[in-house]
Formats: C-alpha cells, structure tokens, sequence
C-alpha cells in the first residue's frame, strides 16, 4: 500500500524542476498523496503550472504572497472546498533581498532584516495556523532550513538569522499542535543548485567544501531530500516533532 494513500497536502515553494520542494512534491505524489500548489507571483506561474499540470490536469493551483493574510487565508479556504481536509503542508519559501546576502551581516538594514524574518520565518506560523483547522485527523508540517541556521557560513548574512527563527518557530509550534496530531519538523539540506542558492554569493566554492569536507564525500542530491520529506511526512515518523533533521551527507557533524 502507497505510505501516503488517502493523504491530501500543500506544496509552498516551487521555482522551477530543481527546486527542493519539487522533489519532495514528487515523492509525495509517487507515494498516493493528492496535492495543491502555490506560486508567488506571475512571473512562476507558468512554471508551476507546467510541473503541476503532470500530476492531473485538475490539480489545483493557487496564487500566494506569504505575507499577506488575506491571499492565506483564500488559499486554505479552496484547500478546504477542494479536500474537506489536509494531512501534509511544505513550507520551502525564503526570501532577503540580494545586498543583504552580500558583503557583512553587520549592515543588514532595518527593512532586509524585516523581509527575511517575515517572509523566511513569520510565514511558517501564519501557514500552520490557517491549515491546522482542516488537519482534522493530524498532519505532517514540514519546514525547508540550512546550516547556517547554527554556524556562520559567509555571505548567508541575514537569511542564516531567519532560518535560526525558523527553526525556533518549528519548535514552539510543534508544542502548540501537538495536541491536534501535528507534528512540525524541519529539514536541514546541504547546499543543492537551485534558483534560490544561486542567489548567495560564492554558492558554486560552497558546493565543493561541502564535497570535500562531508563523510560521504559528496552533496545530498534533490532526489534524497524528496525521499526524507516522504518519510517525515509518513507514519513512520509519528513520533518525530519539533526536530531539525540535517540531510546534508553528515557535514554537520563535522568540527575541521
């Protein structure tokens, strides 16, 4: 029997075919899920579309800037009509504008600052508060973060203080929706070449640290993350909550 047969979700955070969220989308599908997708803005529209449209010409597709309530709050709503119920959510969205992934976290500006955690972090908790209601018979919440959440890793700037709020919310949060049968976890993924890292200065030397200085000698590819975020989502990890799981080929472990 597929592992999530029956299971409904919602996929936040697809660029394009590399994107994690795709992956982990894709295993999900394979596995008997019926899922739902947003995008952010016009101009990944299409794409979304396009990779949606091989799941089911009927899978639904709904616009969402992650800042706004009130675009949140349409979405779970049609999320509701269309399922009745959700079991799976995929948060894989973060954003700080470009000057602040450059040059010294010290000169982040106020407003960088402000956008990173409200887009990268805050929306976590708006997400999970709107789909809780529909996770009638519990659910899997599943956050997208990065190393640089613990350590400093250069250029990462203000982006690596998101994730350390995001990774904080994932806790708080997997204490609130306990009771329901929620449970809200994280990924940690080593680097994987997607429109979003493109966008950190130096990313193609921090692909070959990682190569170099990882146990297993190599990156993580897309197709694993899928695979960990099956598994998260499955009842196999019924009693993981509110954890950080670092996929990253054991780097993390690693002190020189």
């Amino acid at each position: 029997m597929s592992l999530l047969a029956g299971k409904c979700g919602i996929v936040f955070g697809v660029a394009n075919r590399r994107s994690i969220a795709w992956a982990i989308a894709q295993a999900w599908h394979q596995a008997g899920a019926r899922l739902a997708f947003t995008y952010q803005g016009e101009r990944l529209k299409e794409n979304v579309e396009e990779l949606a449209a091989t799941f089911g010409a009927d899978t639904l597709i709904l616009p969402c800037d992650v800042t706004r309530d009130e675009e949140i709050a349409a979405v779970f709503d049609a999320v509701g009509r269309a399922f009745g119920k959700l079991h799976l959510l995929l948060h894989s969205v973060a954003f700080a504008p470009k000057a602040a992934l450059e040059g010294r976290f010290v000169d982040t500006s106020r407003e960088a600052f402000r956008i990173a955690h409200d887009v990268s972090a805050y929306s976590l908790v708006a997400l999970a508060r709107a789909a809780a209601p529909l996770m009638t018979e519990g659910g899997s919440i599943i956050g997208m973060s990065y190393y640089g959440a613990e350590k400093v890793v250069p250029h990462y700037n203000v982006m690596g203080v998101a994730k350390a709020a995001l990774e904080a919310c994932t806790r708080y949060l997997a204490y609130d929706l306990g009771p329901n049968k929620i449970r809200v976890n994280c990924i940690s993924a080593g680097p994987v070449n997607t429109l979003a890292a493109r966008g950190i200065a130096g990313f193609t030397q921090m692909l070959k640290h990682y190569e170099e200085r990882s146990p297993l000698k190599r990156n993580v590819t897309a197709e694993e993350l899928g695979a960990t975020g099956l598994f998260l989502a499955s009842d196999g990890a019924a009693a993981i909550t509110g954890q950080v799981i670092y996929v990253d080929c054991g780097y993390q472990i690693m002190g020189m």
